[in-house]
């Protein structure tokens, strides 16, 4: 059966594939281009995305705005006519900002979790920009379509439905966590039926699109025949030639085991899933000190509480210095054994895909 394309309001993907936005400089112009040149929907990194520019620590909000721009324009180019979005956690600092630029920008679709973004169509209606909110749970995907709804007489374009074996911050407690009942399969039931009475409001499909721990065709399928309209996929677009990450950061998925993908404590307060290394470690037994806020990239960061600077670590791991930062990563991403091209990557998964269809 052939794969189904991904309709966002008046945007249709020729695949149902969303890689993931990856942040800090996980996925700026050059991966998310690509991955729109073939078929999918690429998404740019919206977490402190100037910070390559020689002026980022010294004025932050300039830097980010130009490098936004550049990223964009670069992106585009490169897709040749296929969606570009990007992510921007509603937790960051200069949320409306960062918002504000990529509306500015023209950007086809805004992604936005870590939080509910419920200002976010505030900033957008009237745009062509599409809105689409990453949550966890069909509570969260229910608070936010009535806020909407209410405040602003709109629903959102999309919904992701980030599930447990997410890489990243989670949005999930560790019982949560460590409980087999709460899986993205039975989220994305509970989130499909939540956004029903929406939907029949509106007279508006609402796509939801499943993410986290998805690493083939095969898990494509079946959050496809689960009523999912497309799927997101983070770690296995890391893993490519095309990412915008030293070639170090990406040798860590290849070289992980089961055994390294750990929870970790993140020093804004949630938990968050990566690739345990000597930086991890060091930080469990305590050797690493408070520190001064290099960034105030997160809301919920309290600098002289804090034993890193975790934009600091994810900028340092971005460039290949995994003695001063790390990876995150899904639960599956031992599975990936090598790099490959996004083409031939996305290739691959459709074919698996239409295959378990």
């Amino acid at each position: 059966m052939e794969l189904p394309k991904l309709k966002i309001g008046n945007l249709t993907s020729k695949f149902p594939i969303i890689q993931g936005g990856m942040g800090v400089g996980i996925s700026l112009s050059n991966l998310a281009g690509n991955v729109a040149l073939n078929g999918g929907i690429g998404i740019l990194s919206g977490v402190e995305i100037g910070f390559a520019e020689p002026d980022f620590y010294r004025n932050k909000k300039e830097a980010n705005t130009r490098a936004l721009k550049r990223h964009v324009e670069r992106a585009r180019e490169i897709a040749k006519g296929g969606i570009i979005g990007i992510n921007i956690m509603a937790v960051l600092t200069d949320f409306e900002e960062i918002v504000k630029d990529a509306v500015r920008e023209k950007i086809d679709i805004i992604f936005s979790g870590a939080g509910l973004p419920l200002s976010l169509p505030e900033f957008t209606k009237g745009t062509d920009t599409k809105v689409v909110p990453i949550v966890s749970s069909d509570r969260a995907a229910k608070i936010i379509c009535k806020t909407w709804d209410r405040r602003y007489d709109t629903i959102p374009d999309a919904i992701v439905v980030e599930g447990p074996e997410a890489a990243g911050h989670l949005g999930f407690s560790r019982e949560e966590l460590e409980d087999p009942k709460v899986s993205l399969e039975s989220i994305i039931g509970k989130v499909l039926d939540a956004v029903k009475p929406f939907e029949e409001k509106y007279r508006k499909k609402i796509p939801i699109i499943a993410a986290g721990g998805i690493m083939n065709g095969k898990d494509i399928a079946k959050f496809l025949k689960l009523g999912a309209s497309g799927v997101q996929m983070g770690s296995r677009f890391a893993a490519t030639e095309e990412c915008d990450a030293a070639d170090e950061f990406k040798e860590s998925y290849i070289k992980a085991r089961e055994e390294d993908i750990v929870l970790i404590n993140s020093p804004v307060g949630l938990i968050g899933r990566a690739i345990n290394n000597k930086f991890i470690e060091d930080t469990k037994m305590g050797l690493k000190k408070p520190i001064k806020c290099l960034v105030n990239c997160l809301k919920p960061c309290e600098p002289t509480e804090v034993p890193y600077c975790i934009a600091n670590a994810l900028i340092n791991a971005q460039k290949g210095n995994l003695n001063s930062g790390f990876v995150f990563a899904g639960s599956n991403s031992y599975k990936i054994d090598g790099l490959m091209k996004v083409k031939d990557l996305i290739e691959q998964l459709v074919r698996e895909a239409e295959s378990a269809l």
